[in-house]
């Protein structure tokens, strides 16, 4: 008998069940999802007696799995409901104050809930009553992932429908001291219009985004930290080039916006389908354009420069803080000038700065100190208290960038090997706009303030 139930207990782990009763003639179970029939077939087997099977909701069956007696469990399923109702609740507050990411975090006492808004993360204040651990499970269960693992980090996403409206999330799971922590990443809605015009760039600036796109073959990157709107500057690229006569494909990790008319591939590293392994696939797909989610070694480096030489339009990201190190970033990823040069078609990179609400800033001091070359004159100056439709003073974000433009000069430059300071010097030549200055015009235009624009830029960066 014994052996009988350690092989029934093993059965059940593999199919995420739970043993709830087992004698000579009834085996009960209890299941999150639909019984799968192999399941079934195998419990008869092993158990031979007849088997009864019950489906639970996910947090009830969580809890099962901790409770030292398993039967007070069975006797409040209303935690279960509690749950689910405070996800449900959770997330819709999210969608309402504009989150781009809740972080759920089991404390010593309790559970803290914060919402990323704007690129700050702040703390959700009375939260709906209900165990840490079964809002985790909650959330596993949504996602799709594996209830009983609480010693390895996972990854899942999941679509629910609030409020009448379909979103979809991205979650990942963490062992922290306390428990699991998960964040959950709101993600783009399709509907959403994503179109260059929403980016918010200045027209030369646009100009210069729409001359590169306009190429038949060459390299654009967006460069920039995560959380600074990369994504959303590529995909607002990738729209314009989806058209029915070019061939669009992406590789991404994951897929952030599923974009209709554009052939999109997510990496599946457990499998082997890595970032190379699908940019080598895809350029035998006749391909026109390329997206690749994210440069992070050099040989996808190598794949994307080549095939950006080779009659295809390679649009990706970079993690560097500005223009000229992307440059330094890709020699040191040993891509030669001579190849890069000539293939590199404009590097955009960019921040997100969050926006003083209109409803109440105010004009500031003005800051006469800033060295001339930073800032002509003095620097009008913003601020906003805070009201009913901000409470922080500030609402929504807008992006800075900085353009590498690319001329015959600045292709032999890099072609050559040049060091930094003279391609810098020849890119001011060209009227390049630093990331600080833009900062600054943002700034004196009062549509963020100094010490935001100071936070996310810094003055180093002129």
């Amino acid at each position: 008998m014994e052996q009988s139930n350690s092989a029934l207990q093993a059965l059940c782990a593999r199919h995420q069940a739970v043993m709830l009763q087992h004698d000579a003639t009834l085996l009960r179970v209890a299941v999150v999802e639909t019984p799968d029939p192999q399941l079934l077939e195998a419990l008869q087997f092993a158990s031979q007696c007849k088997v009864e099977v019950e489906c639970w909701p996910a947090a009830r069956l969580e809890q099962l799995l901790h409770a030292p007696d398993a039967t007070a469990t069975l006797r409040e399923p209303a935690s279960t409901e509690s749950a689910i109702n405070a996800v449900e609740q959770i997330l819709r507050q999210a969608i309402q104050r504009r989150a781009s990411d809740v972080h759920f975090e089991p404390q010593r006492k309790g559970l803290r809930v914060r919402l990323r808004i704007d690129g700050v993360l702040h703390k959700l204040p009375n939260l709906p009553d209900a165990l840490p651990a079964a809002v985790l499970a909650r959330l596993k269960i949504l996602g799709g992932l594996d209830i009983a693992e609480r010693r390895l980090p996972q990854d899942g996403q999941f679509t629910l429908e609030l409020d009448e409206q379909l979103t979809a999330f991205r979650l990942s799971t963490l062992p922290i001291s306390h428990g699991e922590k998960a964040v959950v990443r709101l993600l783009q809605s399709e509907n959403s219009a994503i179109t260059l015009d929403k980016l918010g760039m200045p027209l030369a600036q646009l100009r210069l985004l729409k001359s590169a796109l306009a190429k038949p073959q060459g390299l654009i990157l967006v460069t920039g930290p995560t959380g600074s709107g990369k994504t959303f500057t590529l995909y607002s690229g990738l729209s314009a080039l989806n058209v029915p006569d070019k061939n669009v494909c992406s590789v991404e990790d994951p897929v952030e916006i599923p974009l209709e008319g554009i052939n999109q591939t997510q990496i599946q590293p457990r499998s082997g389908l890595d970032f190379n392994r699908v940019l080598r696939a895809l350029l035998r797909q006749d391909p026109d354009v390329i997206m690749v989610g994210e440069i992070r070694d050099a040989e996808t480096a190598s794949i994307a420069v080549k095939a950006a030489q080779t009659g295809h339009l390679v649009l990706s990201t970079l993690h560097t803080n500005s223009t000229a190190e992307t440059l330094t970033r890709l020699r040191q990823m040993d891509i030669p000038g001579y190849l890069l040069g000539p293939a590199l078609q404009l590097v955009v990179a960019q921040r997100l700065v969050r926006r003083l609400c209109v409803h109440c800033r105010q004009p500031a001091q003005a800051i006469a100190h800033l060295p001339h070359e930073m800032w002509p004159g003095t620097l009008q100056t913003w601020r906003a208290p805070g009201c009913d439709h901000c409470f922080s003073g500030y609402y929504g974000r807008l992006a800075l960038f900085e353009m590498l433009p690319m001329s015959n000069k600045m292709q032999n430059a890099i072609s050559a090997d040049m060091p930094l300071e003279h391609v810098i010097s020849l890119a001011n030549e060209l009227g390049m706009r630093t990331l600080l200055t833009a900062g600054l015009d943002a700034v004196s235009r009062g549509d963020t303030s100094f010490e935001e624009m100071q936070r996310v830029v810094g003055l180093g960066n002129g």
